[in-house]
């Protein structure tokens, strides 16, 4: 219903003979992502970065056309922000400093425990087996720290019960600040994973629902989904430990570096930016599996922007590219 409703706004738009295309492109855009503005100037400024923004995707799937990209670039909900404004509002201290050299209270740390030697699967995708939930959107709040910890706890849940349960972000967001997080001016996975385990469990999302605003604590025992003994991390940058880790224990929760204008884009196929961080990282998301597409191995990550954003909210970024991004710099899963 909403597309026919945004297909008859387009029609009626470019039924004035004088619309660009262009400004057919925008409408559609504004409809899509049900953006309105304040002003006609505000209007006109977005516009204005809209096609600055168009161009630049226009000019790099050209690239991917010619094969000399590995993955292609979309209008997404982010197309009338400036790189810097698209950073300052994804990150709103989603992750906050750590140091990874340090280990934390209740943590093991996972190393390489295979026999040298002993083969892997070529493909992981735990959304086959049961392990992950739909894909869901945190909004304008910094809590991407919350719902890669419980993608995480989801999954381990299942492998231990054979019940997927959909867990409360919220009260981590509501709940978790003696532990160091700060709700959506942001955390960190292990800070709830540890919140979790002390708490003696998290309650499920649909008894304690997603609100994208801080508030007040309503953990309530009797609506628990799942409890953890503690928590795993990976061996610090090693893509090897993480992709045994993702194949032999489940999703992962994973930190990387989101802020290159080619994430604020991504649309589909092996996202590869040799300008990314593997220390500075600003967003925490799920590697769900891994595998090769056309030559290139990638992780299979599960972002929390929604369906809008990438396959569905999917992500399939660079694998063994020397931690490209840091995926595997700050990588964690909990104990159950």
């Amino acid at each position: 219903m909403k597309l026919l409703l945004v297909v008859a706004a387009v029609l009626a738009v470019a039924s004035c003979a004088s619309i660009s295309l262009e400004d057919l492109e925008f409408h559609a855009w504004k409809l899509k992502f049900e953006r309105s503005y304040h002003s006609p100037s505000e209007e006109a400024h977005r516009r204005q970065i809209w096609l600055n923004n168009r161009k630049f995707v226009l000019v790099h799937n050209i690239l991917a056309d010619q094969g000399l990209k590995s993955y292609r670039l979309g209008m997404t909900y982010f197309a009338d922000m400036e790189n810097e404004e698209y950073k300052r509002v994804i990150s709103q201290g989603c992750l906050h400093s750590f140091n990874a050299s340090l280990p934390r209270r209740g943590s093991t740390f996972f190393r390489l425990r295979l026999p040298e030697g002993t083969d892997l699967p070529d493909t992981v995708d735990w959304r086959d087996k049961g392990y992950v939930t739909d894909v869901k959107d945190q909004k304008q709040c910094g809590s991407c720290w919350a719902f890669s910890a419980t993608g995480s706890l989801e999954g381990q849940h299942f492998r231990k019960t054979g019940k997927l349960v959909s867990l409360s972000e919220q009260q981590l967001v509501d709940c978790s600040g003696d532990y160091g997080n700060e709700g959506c001016g942001g955390g960190w996975m292990d800070s709830a994973f540890q919140y979790i385990q002390e708490n003696g469990g998290i309650d499920t999302e649909e008894s304690y629902p997603y609100e994208a605003e801080d508030g007040k604590c309503r953990y309530n025992p009797d609506n628990i989904g799942a409890t953890s003994t503690g928590y795993t991390d990976v061996s610090k940058g090693d893509e090897d430990a993480l992709k045994e880790a993702v194949a032999t224990i489940g999703p992962v929760s994973v930190a990387i570096d989101a802020s290159q204008m080619s994430f604020q884009f991504y649309e589909s196929g092996v996202y590869n930016e040799p300008q990314c961080s593997s220390l500075q990282l600003d967003h925490g998301v799920l590697a769900v599996g891994y595998g090769t597409e056309d030559g290139n191995d990638y992780w299979l990550v599960k972002n929390s922007w929604g369906l809008e954003w990438g396959v569905k909210g999917y992500i399939k970024m660079s694998r063994n590219k020397s931690n490209q991004c840091g995926i595997a710099t700050a990588a964690s899963y909990p104990l159950v």
